[in-house]
């Protein structure tokens, strides 16, 4: 008996980009005393006063079924939450509750990609997304954004792309490169959209991870409400990433149609986490704050171990939780710096060539450990690129 081939090939036949990942992960098994900077995963916790929320509403009985689109609490509240963000006027008929926003990534392109409908998405990318696209049946098709354009996608490079395509897939703050996007930036993506009739998919779970610059959604520009789906997450921002809580924004009609498709494939979210995502939601930006800070902190303290050295070079980053380094004049691929820094240092990172292409060269490192072990690492992976160096 064989699997289907949608499901066999949602990698597209090659490595998922988990390789040093998953050895890391092996040698930590072992006992070996591993730095792990590969995975977005804040190194706190879950507030505590969010789980007491949690514990509290399934004490009080809200461990049933709960309602598929969401609770009309959540949604209100973040419907309000994105139309502050955005300037646009949004109710809870435009927002659908998701088991996180890998879920929310997966609905939205069932809701506007048909089957061998071509969808495009950025390079470099978050790894899931080619085989998301994959996943529910559509072509996926990279746009790269070049590192000597600050990994922006420019609007001749998506027109160059656009061909029979019916979406585009962007993420600002960017993971992997730590880049937001700036107005020009999303201005080439709106005109994109509209004069190609795309829809845009703007996954933005790190909106609230802003070091410098500002956000600025494409839902937010003229002509654009209509046919941008928002993707949201509790994961970044309140750091719950295991309670998976995501969310869609988009038009009404889009959003009755994504809730037909949660009645047939998750059945909705626990109620009792959503409602510990409204405690979080409302708790105000101080708690918000306090999850981000750490990241704020070491993009500083990385700045200063990289300046007045060239043996890595830091990608500009404005925001999320992560640094890319180019690692070119070492005369290594990204993915032979990162195996023998695990192999040689014991501090893993990413490979840029697990997020696509156009980040061959580089790696991208998590910050998220703490301050001294962080500094430690970095500066370990600055001497290490050194002694490669030409």
């Amino acid at each position: 008996m064989k699997v289907s081939n949608r499901i066999a090939g949602l990698t597209g036949g090659g490595s998922d980009g988990w390789d040093v990942f998953y050895k890391a992960r092996a040698m930590m098994a072992d006992g070996v005393d591993v730095t792990e900077l590969t995975i977005g995963e804040h190194d706190i916790r879950t507030d505590p006063s969010i789980l007491d929320a949690m514990d509290r509403s399934a004490r009080a009985g809200h461990t049933g079924y709960a309602s598929v689109p969401g609770t009309p609490a959540l949604r209100d509240a973040i419907a309000a939450r994105v139309e502050a963000r955005t300037g646009v006027k949004t109710t809870r008929d435009n927002v659908l509750i998701t088991p996180g926003g890998q879920s929310a990534l997966f609905t939205a392109h069932h809701a506007v990609c048909d089957e061998g409908d071509i969808a495009l998405y950025c390079d470099p990318f978050y790894t899931t997304y080619p085989g998301t696209i994959r996943g529910v049946g559509a072509q996926p098709r990279a746009v790269p954004c070049r590192p000597e354009a600050a990994f922006q996608p420019r609007f001749a490079d998506i027109a160059a792309k656009r061909d029979y395509a019916v979406s585009i897939l962007v993420n600002t703050p960017n993971n992997p490169t730590g880049v937001v996007y700036d107005e020009q930036t999303v201005e080439g993506i709106a005109r994109a959209c509209i004069e190609y009739d795309m829809w845009c998919i703007s996954d933005e779970v790190y909106d609230t991870q802003v070091w410098s610059g500002t956000h600025l959604s494409p839902r937010a520009l003229p002509g654009m409400a209509e046919r941008t789906l928002v993707v949201g997450s509790m994961s970044k921002s309140h750091a719950m990433t295991g309670s998976r809580v995501g969310w869609i924004v988009g038009p009404q009609e889009v959003i009755a149609h994504a809730i037909n498709l949660a009645t047939h494939i998750t059945y909705g979210v626990p109620g009792y986490i959503q409602d510990a995502a409204l405690f979080a939601l409302t708790a105000g930006p101080e708690l918000e704050d306090r999850v981000g800070a750490p990241f704020a902190k070491r993009r500083d303290l990385a700045h200063e171990i990289l300046a007045g050295q060239n043996a890595v070079r830091l990608v500009p980053n404005a925001g999320a939780m992560y640094l890319m380094l180019d690692v070119r004049d070492t005369g290594l691929s990204g993915e032979a710096f990162a195996l023998a820094l695990l192999h040689q240092e014991r501090i893993a990172v990413m490979p840029g060539e697990s997020f696509g292409e156009a980040a061959a060269g580089h790696v991208r490192v998590a910050m998220t450990v703490e301050d001294a072990r962080f500094e430690d690492a970095l500066r370990r992976i600055v001497a290490f690129a050194g002694t490669k160096s030409a």
